[in-house]
């Protein structure tokens, strides 16, 4: 098919940027040092801690991805030679705790399978074991993007106080913050990784890193720390204090941000958390509809921002995201690395509603039976448009129509 409409994006990341927040970003070049800039950044910073419910530590801002941001949390409080807890299960996590080998830290890795997640229990017990507290951080991968599982942080944070266990706790949240609940205070995450292509809902191009005061305290104490400089924080805080960066910062994304919080904010994080809720639901509902399995393998792992759709035995699921891309003009995520050829990747985070997962379910659907997937078309769209039509509230009606006057 011949288009010149933009591929309806549903991909994992970069994901469907608001109206709103592309026109905020439209604007001419400002200078970053003016007397000026510091009004608008030091709300921002402010703001941005709220994202991740926290109260204190801060929140950095680097012109980078995710991975830039990864590499900043290890950088600034951890040594060569530390030890480490991780876990394996995706292709995210497993760059993760390449990052961390390459990086020289002493990696205890539990590999699990696909399609499950964190393993809190093996945590705990290793927690347990270290009376010596040899580990000096525990990773938790709350979403990984790969394969459409979440994990327990809060379940990590108890393993951790459990076993009076002082290690830090990191957290990838690339592809949660901003979509799934991240209680940053309350869990007492000491770093949590983000980027702002996804729930942020703004192109890439800003590694966002959230640290405790736990975090801070150990960057100033730490002796041996690793070599660092465009990701040091001690640079960024002396700049930042000021409403300043140390060298030259992404300024039209951060009135993108600062409009994406608004927006944010303005619907509720707690119902923005809801509505991704009811979103992924819908999609499940649909997956199932159609026989087909998701790679998570159990309900307690379904991701609310990403569904890894496994294909039947013999399907190329690679041919799927082809003819969606190429016939139906719609972008859907690659299966990564164990998976690739075997599952394609439905996302559904950032801006999106009911009306936008019933195109891509269309689209999908389409792709399925082109590519000789048993399917009925319409079993997958009629089943999530029965979900959404049961979970609708009642204020989507609109308000209730006055009585007339007598």
């Amino acid at each position: 098919m011949t288009t010149t409409v933009t591929p309806h994006l549903f991909i994992p990341g970069p994901t469907n940027i608001p109206d709103a927040v592309r026109m905020a970003m439209n604007l001419p070049m400002e200078d970053m040092r003016s007397p000026e800039f510091p009004k608008f950044t030091l709300p921002l910073f402010e703001d941005l801690k709220k994202a991740f419910k926290m109260k204190d530590g801060r929140v950095f801002l680097f012109p980078s991805s995710g991975t830039g941001a990864w590499e900043s949390a290890i950088e600034n409080t951890l040594a060569t030679g530390d030890k480490v807890l991780m876990s394996r299960f995706g292709q995210f996590s497993l760059l993760w705790v390449d990052m961390a080998e390459r990086l020289g830290l002493k990696v205890e890795v539990c590999d699990e399978e696909w399609g499950t997640g964190v393993p809190v229990e093996k945590y705990a017990d290793i927690l347990a074991k270290d009376k010596n507290h040899e580990i000096k951080a525990v990773f938790v991968t709350q979403n990984e993007t790969a394969t459409g599982v979440a994990s327990d942080v809060a379940g990590v944070r108890k393993a951790l106080d459990a076993a009076k266990h002082p290690a830090l706790l990191m957290v990838d949240g690339v592809s949660s913050v901003g979509s799934l609940d991240m209680r940053m205070g309350e869990w007492g995450v000491d770093c949590c990784v983000s980027g702002s292509q996804k729930g942020f809902m703004l192109p890439t191009g800003l590694g966002i890193l959230a640290v405790s005061q736990k975090a801070l305290d150990i960057n100033k104490s730490k002796n041996g720390r690793m070599n660092r400089c465009f990701f040091s924080w001690e640079d960024m805080i002396k700049t930042n204090d000021l409403g300043y960066f140390p060298y030259t910062p992404a300024t039209q994304l951060f009135h993108g941000l600062r409009t994406s919080l608004d927006l944010l904010f303005a619907e509720g994080l707690d119902n923005v958390f809801a509505r991704h809720h009811r979103l992924a639901s819908g999609v499940r509902a649909a997956v199932d509809a159609w026989g087909l399995k998701l790679c998570a393998k159990e309900p307690k792992w379904y991701s609310d921002t990403v569904s890894t759709v496994m294909v039947p035995e013999g399907i190329d699921s690679n041919a799927i995201t082809k003819t969606a891309y190429y016939r139906y003009n719609t972008s859907l995520g690659l299966g990564l690395n164990k998976v690739a050829g075997k599952a394609f990747r439905i996302g559904h985070l950032g801006a999106l509603d009911e009306f936008m997962i019933g195109g891509v379910l269309f689209a999908v659907e389409m792709a399925l039976k082109d590519n000789g997937v048993n399917i009925k078309l319409g079993s997958g769209t009629g089943a999530a448009a029965e979900y959404f039509s049961k979970t609708a509230t009642k204020s989507a009606t609109g308000p209730t129509p006055k009585a007339k006057a007598a």
